[in-house]
């Protein structure tokens, strides 16, 4: 009886290991036969998942605090993809990194699903204040009666001298919006003076003869009046001006000699990109405090090519309008004897226009349902036996969208004031979508304060737009934000451009549909 009795308890022992082991197996094929998706940056990540719901598994490539722009793919992202049966992602406007990336993979079942696909990228900064002048020597240019004489030209200037000029007026108008152009020769295009604002020229003679002329802007941004060009003559008459030791660091162009220390500084404030006419804005940082001050900022196109200082910028802080091209800057602190202390490593700053179309379309209510759509056409390309469900998945995903999108336009279609201020021109479409103005301060940072001059620029805009709030897309609530906003009589406001899954995201636990009715609230604070 009692071995009946172990048989029996054997025999239903190995049964139920035998089924739990079958049950195990059928989960893990389940798993397997899950559909893989590897997806850009976060919008097509949500994007994705809401289609796809449990039938798919759905990685993010670039994760928070990184750019998706200028993202550089690892050799797992590129193991990823291969194994992928489908691959999402928005425009090669936006990730400029997707032609290479698809051109090393080798996966010939790849559905790839390029977002923009049916929706044609436009340039939205008509929607906005692009506040750029640089192209005046381009625009048909807006009659004056008066003139701009410049006055203070010496005959010549040696290197290193202080070119000290005024714009003068032959009669009193009301504007006070100036820019300052120089070029080599009349072959070369004119390009703006940084931290030149007003009617006088301050710049530091750098070796090579220049024209330059200035040019005063209305209250609508167009030129009122310019100056005819005038020389500006360097001749140190070969006595080696650029080798005395006032100005030796110069020739040097912050290259370490032996006088040199250890100290390394820091870059901080860059970007991930710029846009032509934003002004970067970085700090160097020393790790030790030391009792000089005299800084020298240096850059140049490519590390092909030498080393340049750039006048008018003497502090640790570095402000510098950009005019159309990538470049490397880096800054060099010099001892009292004029050699140097103490030198930063070079970065990139990079100038990004997106060949002027703007890839921002997810901030589109509208725009995003046919990103959508395009979402659920790959999956079900890639897995046909889902079909029933990815239609059902995104089409309750466009109803919220549409939802969203009309509370939008109810809340929005009756306001007088339709201007809104931001850090980063980010949100072109949506002021199109909605008729609203979009204005940019290019380049604003919230690790570095601003200069005086750039604070009083800020808030002239604030004031000619009459605007009561700066957007930012991260770090509102940083002193310098703060700062920038009791200067300028503004508060400050979060408007999410939701290209990364951000910290700030991740700690409210925000979706792509949470976050757009948050930045709704928030343009309520100046579109009234």
């Amino acid at each position: 009886m009692n071995g009946n009795r172990f048989v029996t308890i054997l025999f239903s022992s190995i049964l139920c290991t035998t089924l739990m082991g079958c049950n195990q197996n059928e989960d893990e094929n389940t798993a397997s036969e899950k559909l893989s998706v590897v997806t850009s940056f976060y919008p097509m990540y949500e994007f994705a998942q809401q289609v796809a719901g449990d039938r798919a598994d759905v990685s993010l490539m670039v994760s928070a605090g990184e750019d998706a722009h200028h993202y550089e793919p690892s050799a797992q992202d590129v193991a990823a993809v291969n194994e992928a049966e489908v691959f999402v992602y928005s425009s090669e406007e936006m990730e400029h990194w997707v032609s290479s990336l698809l051109n090393t993979v080798e996966n010939d079942d790849l559905v790839i699903a390029r977002t923009a696909d049916g929706v044609d990228l436009v340039d939205t900064s008509g929607s906005g204040h692009a506040h750029n002048h640089d192209q005046h020597g381009d625009e048909e240019k807006q009659e004056a009666a008066v003139t701009i004489n410049i006055q203070g030209v010496a005959d010549h200037y040696h290197t290193g001298n202080m070119i000290e000029l005024t714009a003068e007026l032959d009669a009193e108008v009301d504007y006070d919006h100036w820019h300052w152009y120089t070029r080599e020769n009349a072959d070369d295009e004119w390009v703006t003076v940084p931290n030149q604002g007003g009617p006088e020229f301050n710049y530091e003679a750098l070796g090579e003869s220049f024209e330059v002329r200035a040019v005063l802007f209305d209250e609508n941004h167009n030129e009122y009046a310019e100056s005819d060009p005038v020389e500006i003559v360097i001749d140190d008459h070969d006595h080696g001006h650029g080798q005395e030791e006032e100005h030796e660091h110069d020739e040097e162009h912050g290259q370490h000699h032996e006088h040199g220390s250890d100290s390394a500084i820091e870059i901080v404030g860059l970007a991930d990109h710029y846009h032509t006419g934003d002004v970067v804005t970085l700090v160097a940082q020393l790790e030790e405090e030391v009792d000089y001050d005299h800084w020298h900022w240096y850059t140049r196109m490519s590390e092909n090519d030498e080393w340049e200082a750039v006048s008018g910028q003497g502090t640790d802080h570095f402000e510098y309008k950009t005019t159309g091209e990538s470049f490397e800057v880096r800054a060099v602190l010099f001892d009292d004897d004029h050699h140097t202390y103490a030198e930063s490593e070079p970065v990139s700053v990079i100038i990004d226009d997106h060949e002027s179309h703007d890839p921002h379309i997810w901030l589109d209510p509208v725009l995003a349902q046919e990103q959508v759509n395009i979402i659920r056409d790959a999956l079900i390309e890639a897995d046909p036996d889902g079909q029933a469900i990815y239609e059902e998945n995104a089409e309750a995903f466009n109803k919220e969208l549409q939802a969203l999108h009309e509370d939008f336009q109810a809340a929005l279609e009756d306001a007088e004031s339709r201007v809104f201020v931001v850090q980063h021109q980010a949100f072109g479409y949506l002021a199109q979508r909605y008729q609203l103005e979009q204005v940019a301060i290019g380049g604003l940072s919230t690790e570095v304060e601003p200069s005086p001059s750039r604070i009083a620029e800020i808030g002239k805009l604030v004031e000619e737009h009459n605007v009561p709030v700066i957007y930012y897309q991260q770090g509102a609530n940083s002193a310098i934000a703060e700062t920038v906003a009791t200067e300028t009589g503004t508060e400050t406001a979060v408007l999410y451009d939701l290209e990364v899954l951000s910290e700030e995201l991740q700690a409210e636990d925000l979706g792509y549909v949470d976050a757009m009715r948050q930045n709704l609230e928030a343009l309520q604070l100046s579109i009234q």
